[in-house]
């Protein structure tokens, strides 16, 4: 059952429409990433479901109760959502368990201890409920802020870029951690980035965003392996194009010669287009008079990251091969997959 549904919403902002007919789902217990460049919309539509920005068209409904249409509009506090900022907004002058216990309804000494013993303890910070946010680290003080926010027991909760403050050799470990939290807690939650790196790894599934608009919409797999369009393709990652044209029902003419699909490509025979492929589906081998040659090369550790020259056109090509030099020439092969013709 869907916990959050957005039905055509538009939202205006001092005279500039900023979101444009969105749809979007979210299932109980599902994350879902807002993702795309700053300005393009992600911010305000978490903003809308949280009650702090009006919108002028369609419906936010939070299990089965609009909180938003044309014909009323139900504040924030009484939405049932939980929110965590990317400055963790924790209260300075509060301890760690005043900050947990902020929006806990009850007055009951007991459940109110029970309820902060164990946020400490989902969130792994033990023996440290009487503490100050400036005596926590920066991954303690953002685990304070989920504590909070699960201990409210929220319908939804929203995630405003909550992981740039984080040191990058903890980010993913963190990433990794809380998304655990609110698997176990089947928490249906919205997050809002603009790295695609943060939404692979987070996120079940992605809402890719371009003025406004959600562009695409499905998991990190498909969006990456069939994008609807190159802003699609490049916004999650390093592509090739190649003109082409379709020989056969599996089968296109390209520079580096005949690449064969693996499923059915769903164009006219003779059409002309443009192929997709990433860097790891080519595949690089030592010839003398092979078509490529090695411009540029970059250890990348397990891999090498090599520019080569094809007639006019340079690819990228990402390779196990490590010995490849500058000016050498090889032969280019692609390694079968769904070609993503544009």
């Amino acid at each position: 059952m869907a916990t959050l549904a957005i039905q055509q919403v538009f939202s205006d902002y001092q005279g500039q429409v900023i979101l444009k007919g969105l749809d979007l789902t979210v299932e109980k217990g599902e994350i879902v990433a807002l993702l795309g460049p700053s300005g393009c919309g992600k911010t305000t539509l978490l903003r809308a479901i949280a009650g702090l920005q009006a919108i002028s068209q369609g419906s936010i409904t939070i299990n089965n109760r609009v909180v938003a249409d044309k014909d009323q509009f139900i504040a924030s506090e009484k939405r049932g959502v939980g929110m965590i900022f990317q400055d963790y907004a924790l209260f300075p002058h509060l301890t760690v368990a005043k900050n947990i216990l902020f929006g806990v309804q009850t007055r009951n000494k007991k459940l109110r201890k029970a309820r902060l013993e164990e946020m400490l303890a989902l969130v792994k910070l033990e023996g440290l409920a009487k503490r100050y946010p400036h005596e926590l680290s920066g991954g303690q003080q953002q685990r304070v802020s989920i504590a909070r926010a699960l201990a409210y027991e929220p319908e939804v909760l929203l995630l405003d870029e909550p992981f740039s403050n984080i040191d990058a050799k903890v980010r993913r470990e963190m990433m990794l951690e809380i998304r655990e939290i609110l698997k176990k807690h089947n928490v249906s939650a919205v997050f809002v980035t603009h790295s695609k790196d943060e939404a692979f790894v987070f996120a079940d599934k992605l809402a890719l965003f371009n003025e406004g608009r959600i562009v695409q919409c499905g998991d990190a797999e498909s969006l990456y392996s069939a994008p609807s369009d190159k802003y699609v393709a490049d916004f999650l990652g390093t592509g090739n194009y190649l003109t082409a044209k379709v020989i056969n029902e599996h089968q296109i003419e390209t520079l580096i010669g005949e690449l064969k699909s693996a499923s059915s490509l769903g164009f006219e025979i003779g059409t002309e287009c443009e192929v997709l492929l990433r860097p790891q589906h080519l595949q690089l081998t030592a010839e003398t008079s092979g078509t490529g040659e090695i411009l540029e090369r970059r250890f990348l550790g397990n891999i090498c990251q090599y520019q080569v020259k094809v007639n006019d056109s340079i690819l990228e090509i990402h390779s196990t091969e490590l010995g490849f030099s500058l000016g050498q020439r090889v032969a280019i092969a692609y390694q079968s997959q769904q070609l993503v013709l544009l």
